[in-house]
């Protein structure tokens, strides 16, 4: 039995949707979905419920791009909240676990897994650069990230707010519900932390990738793995014993289709050290 993790599956684009369909069975394993599956509601209930019958759990927590609003949503009345609100429904109705669930526990070890969502608030800057700049700063390296356009977090200010709510209540949730000395797999879409976030083509996108808010998550919450995606730069980081591990699939160029997606689930638990 093992947990498994990977992020960015971009399934708008055909050649990963293609691959997904032969993704093998893992009938006794968990796997994290951490985020960017696709854009497209439809799309992404029917890849959730082809993953739910390949393993035996799944846990989803959201990207930036499932809360993306195209040209297809702005005619109506709807929110990347609202859409975000909606995906959650999805995913129960396929039996896959949100950030909004009861946090599923690892059988061999106990460890709680803890899917979160977390947003960024343009704290991952350099200090020299003041927050009014942030767009500004970026876009003199020809840096405009989509989601400036794209996510509306409508009726809150904007996703500064909803970052910081979220975070809030994710810091008060824990606190409340993780039983004494319980250790966790923390599982995102965003890094947890600011150094780890290292982009040398595009320095310049890393306010849009996390929040300082959790910088101290994996030892506050005694994470044994911290699990994102985001960057499209498959690593592992250890900071304070605990193992960050950034799992992201890419898009096509990203990544080599003749392995197929399997070889690219990341392993968390057992350690692979000692599996």
């Amino acid at each position: 039995m093992r947990l498994w993790a990977i992020s960015d599956l971009h399934l708008g684009a055909p050649a990963n949707r293609e691959a997904l369909r032969a993704l093998p069975a893992f009938p006794e394993d968990w796997l994290i979905l951490a985020g960017d599956v696709c854009e497209d509601e439809a799309l992404f209930e029917e890849a959730l419920g082809f993953l739910a019958g390949r393993f035996a759990r799944v846990i989803w927590t959201a990207g930036n791009h499932e809360l993306w609003l195209t040209r297809r949503h702005r005619g109506g009345a709807q929110t990347s909240l609202a859409k975000y609100a909606a995906l959650v429904e999805a995913a129960r109705r396929r039996g896959v676990a949100t950030p909004e669930d009861a946090y599923l526990v690892w059988p061999l070890t106990g460890a709680v897994i803890v899917p979160l969502l977390t947003l960024y608030d343009y704290s991952f800057r350099p200090p020299d650069v003041p927050r009014e700049r942030v767009r500004g700063w970026a876009a003199e390296a020809r840096c405009v990230p989509a989601d400036e356009h794209l996510i509306h977090a409508a009726p809150l200010s904007g996703i500064e707010e909803w970052c910081r709510r979220r975070c809030e209540a994710t810091e008060a949730r824990l606190a409340r519900e993780l039983p004494p000395g319980a250790v966790t797999v923390l599982a995102g879409h965003y890094p947890l932390r600011q150094d780890l976030v290292r982009l040398p083509r595009l320095p310049r996108f890393a306010p849009w990738c996390g929040t300082r808010r959790t910088e101290a998550w994996h030892r506050r919450f005694r994470a044994v793995a911290a699990v994102s995606g985001h960057l499209h730069l498959r690593r592992t980081d250890w900071r304070d014993g605990t193992r960050f591990e950034e799992v992201s699939l890419g898009y096509p160029a990203q990544w080599d289709r003749r392995r197929g997606i399997a070889a690219y689930l990341r392993q968390v638990l057992p350690e692979p050290s000692a599996a």
